[in-house]
């Protein structure tokens, strides 16, 4: 009886779809003995194609993510061998990370030092001056955190800081950056002068590239935390960033202490090109000869070039675009 009543249920079932689709002139097709309309097979279809094309879409994406990972790994065991050799000469390592924010400065950092031995290098981030800092020399705070022999201190934003950030959102007066960007190459000739090697990175992403790095913090909930008041606002004023790129390459970039562009739009061909020179400042014995150190010229350029790229965009367009 039960069984009757099903089958009694599934024909209601089946001629109330027959019904509802004939009257839209809708196709039937017949599935496990059930007719269904053409329209609603259609949809479901459309429905699953979507979703395969977003799982593809994801295993691409995490197949080229762990390539260019793979691809990092006989670098990052280089930047062992050069920590070692640094160990060894008691040489002493600076790398400043500059850029925009979202130009992928932490990333890059975070692929360099992921296998180092961490008692020999130090990821340096300093915040605000403290009212006491405030009365120091400019530089003092940042050279209290130099390295000693033998170690590697990477700087996430440096005393650049006064040449780009701190102008553009009036946090420094004009005196103190002008003071600022009078002393700071023979700052840097000092350092050199006395032995320590000095990296200057400059991360350069487009516009559009930062825009999407920024939606993308805004809603991914494991990137929030990055996204500050001072990002909400390098959009609106990227041309005041570009002029303080401009003035900054022209004044500081110089023979002891050149600026090294790495363009970063493309997030994997940055970190391993950043890496690669890296590697080229120090004068160490490779491991693995075999590895190809010449960085891409499409992602890293010299200052001195940079320079002349803006300048022509200027004569061209009469405005900076990088």
């Amino acid at each position: 009886m039960a069984s009757g009543q099903k089958q009694e249920g599934e024909l209601t079932v089946g001629a109330t779809a027959a019904l509802t689709a004939a009257e839209q002139g809708d196709q039937l097709v017949n599935v496990d003995g059930k007719p269904i309309p053409l329209s609603s097979l259609v949809a479901e279809h459309q429905d699953m194609r979507g979703r395969l094309a977003q799982v593809k879409k994801e295993n691409r994406s995490a197949v080229v993510k762990r390539r260019a990972e793979k691809a990092l790994k006989p670098f990052q065991a280089e930047l062992i061998r050069m920590q070692k050799h640094l160990e060894t000469t008691e040489k002493r390592v600076i790398i400043l990370f500059e850029g925009r924010d979202a130009a992928g400065k932490g990333g890059t950092i975070r692929r360099v030092t992921r296998y180092m031995n961490e008692k020999h290098y130090r990821v340096v981030a300093l915040g605000k001056p403290t009212e006491h800092q405030r009365t120091q020399w400019f530089f003092q705070r940042y050279i209290e955190q130099f390295p000693y022999g033998g170690e590697q201190v990477l700087f996430d934003r440096s005393w650049y800081n006064r040449a780009m950030v701190e102008p553009v959102f009036g946090f420094c007066t004009t005196e103190e950056y002008d003071n600022f960007m009078y002393g700071v190459t023979g700052f840097e000739k000092d350092i050199v002068r006395q032995g320590t090697i000095l990296v200057k990175l400059y991360f350069s992403v487009t516009k559009d590239e930062q825009a999407r790095r920024f939606e993308r913090r805004k809603t991914d909930p494991l990137r929030q935390w990055k996204l500050s008041e001072i990002d909400v606002q390098a959009q609106d004023r990227w041309d005041d960033f570009t002029h303080q790129k401009y003035e900054m390459l022209r004044r500081t970039h110089t023979s002891w202490a050149p600026w090294t562009i790495i363009r970063s739009n493309n997030k994997a061909k940055a970190r391993l090109n950043a890496i690669k020179t890296i590697l080229n400042a120090v004068p160490y014995e490779r491991s693995n000869p075999e590895l190809d150190f010449v960085p891409d010229p499409d992602v890293v350029v010299s200052g001195a070039r940079e320079l002349e790229v803006m300048e022509a965009q200027m004569l061209r367009e009469g405005r900076y675009t990088v």
